[in-house]
């Protein structure tokens, strides 16, 4: 009995994980997608004519941030998380767009506003409806992987999406911060990856207590 109610366990983490993996995975390409289709909006069809205004995972897949990054994290943290990464940024090209002040703002927060979204919309059906365990379960990590996706990208460091919106706003007397950033973005973020990430889903797991109008239950 005992060896039956741990292989059932083991066998629904392993569901568990799979399925954030897979969650993850894309609710990434969907932010890239974002990405290129609020800049064919602004006028800029480079993404379109590069083939990645599509859901093809394949399309989207970096070596680093989508294979490697994941599975480390997945292995150091023992299946438990949390686990991040990022695919291949779709090309843009700024200058085609018809908003040359604000478009490349609007493009960076095109992502996270729409991991936002699939997670408030999701978090409205728990909020609003009695939903079986195992949906209440899959419904809750597509929220909370989609809270700390976009706001793990307004983190202002290259090439996070955050740093581009900070680079729009920042004035002309602090372009030295946009270039030591530019210099040493990439180092901070790395450590930011593995020492601040329980920041960004402390504050996933806030919005999702806002939306949902309960604490999160996986």
């Amino acid at each position: 009995m005992v060896v039956k109610l741990l292989t059932g366990w083991y066998h629904k983490e392993m569901l568990i994980t799979i399925f954030t993996l897979i969650v993850l995975f894309f609710s990434i390409v969907i932010h890239e997608v974002a990405h290129g289709s609020a800049a064919l909006a602004l006028g800029d069809p480079t993404a379109e004519e590069a083939g990645r205004l599509t859901l093809n995972p394949l399309k989207h897949i970096d070596p680093l941030g989508t294979i490697f990054l994941p599975l480390i994290l997945l292995v150091l943290t023992f299946g438990r998380g949390p686990i991040l990464g990022w695919a291949k940024p779709v090309p843009i090209n700024p200058y085609n767009f018809r908003d040359q002040k604000w478009g490349t703002l609007k493009v960076a927060a095109a992502g996270p506003a729409t991991n936002f979204l699939i997670a408030v919309i999701f978090g409205l059906f728990i909020r609003f409806f009695v939903l079986p365990e195992i949906l209440l379960t899959l419904f809750s990590i597509i929220i909370i992987y989609n809270f700390a996706w976009g706001l793990f990208n307004l983190v202002p460091l290259p090439p996070l999406d955050g740093s581009w919106i900070l680079f729009n706003l920042l004035p002309k007397q602090l372009s030295n911060l946009k270039l030591f950033l530019q210099q040493y973005g990439l180092f901070i973020l790395l450590f930011f990856i593995f020492f601040g990430l329980r920041w960004v889903f402390l504050g996933a797991q806030i919005l999702y207590y806002l939306t949902c109008g309960q604490a999160l239950v996986i």
